[in-house]
């Protein structure tokens, strides 16, 4: 379980627990160095009720499954995937058919993470 403590050697309020599913190792470290660095903590199995769940959707085959295990902590869940096309109203669609808050299609920017993390925060 990795915690994020501080930033640039500044200790950050942490923003509470983000439970980050994600299967390639560089993305995932990625996610955890982007939340980290703006005080959330970041994990990889959830020992205490994550306030937000990002999951890769690499099988849209599964989609049900994963959505439906993650449903579970109660938490909103934003889904990343390649499977959606970049700037497309669509996104807004899949998510409602797939049953999660919010969908950023891959690639995405350190900037479109945060800003959806954000959005959902405040409840949308």
């Amino acid at each position: 379980m990795k915690w994020a403590d501080c930033s640039e050697g500044k200790h950050v309020n942490r923003k509470g627990l983000v439970l980050i599913v994600e299967d390639n190792v560089l993305i995932r470290e990625l996610l955890e160095r982007w939340l980290g660095e703006v005080g959330y903590a970041v994990s990889g199995s959830a020992d205490e009720a994550p306030r937000l769940v990002i999951a890769d959707l690499a099988n849209p085959r599964r989609a049900q499954a994963l959505i439906q295990s993650l449903q579970v902590y109660a938490a909103p869940i934003l889904v990343l995937s390649g499977r959606f096309r970049r700037g497309l109203a669509g996104s807004a669609e899949a998510a409602r058919r797939l049953g999660v808050d919010k969908v950023l299609p891959k690639p995405f920017t350190r900037k479109e993470l945060l800003s959806a993390v954000a959005a959902l925060e405040e409840g949308g």
